[in-house]
């Protein structure tokens, strides 16, 4: 019974650590995402809690209805221009605006927007 106990909580708490992890990761992300002089999204896109938004490009919101996969998102975020030569769209990996770790944090935080736009038309 004391060991089943243990693996319990072993599991419980080794579940917390990675949970703080991925938040972590998020909110790196999220900062990132909103740093002017880096992944600076908000200049040209509506983005949940972004203060001051652009209109240039599409709100960023259920992005994985979007995109069928991260890697598809990450492509994008990388060099838009590959998809489309006439995008306004920095591509920030290929700049090296990003690092390849900060296009991991800023692709997994937009990976997780899923507000309707009717969600964030009512904010603003």
């Amino acid at each position: 019974m004391k060991t089943v106990f243990i693996f319990g909580l072993m599991f419980i708490l080794s579940a917390c650590t990675l949970l703080s992890r991925k938040q972590q990761s998020l909110a790196a992300g999220k900062q990132l995402s909103f740093q002017r002089d880096k992944g600076n999204c908000l200049a040209c896109h509506i983005i949940e809690d972004g203060e001051d938004p652009g209109n240039i490009g599409p709100a960023l919101v259920d992005i994985q209805a979007r995109f069928a996969t991260k890697l598809q998102l990450k492509a994008i975020i990388w060099d838009a221009t590959q998809f489309n030569s006439q995008t306004s769209m920095p591509p920030f990996g290929k700049n090296k605006i990003l690092s390849v770790e900060e296009l991991e944090l800023v692709v997994d935080y937009i990976w997780t927007l899923t507000d309707t736009p009717n969600q964030l038309e009512k904010e603003w």
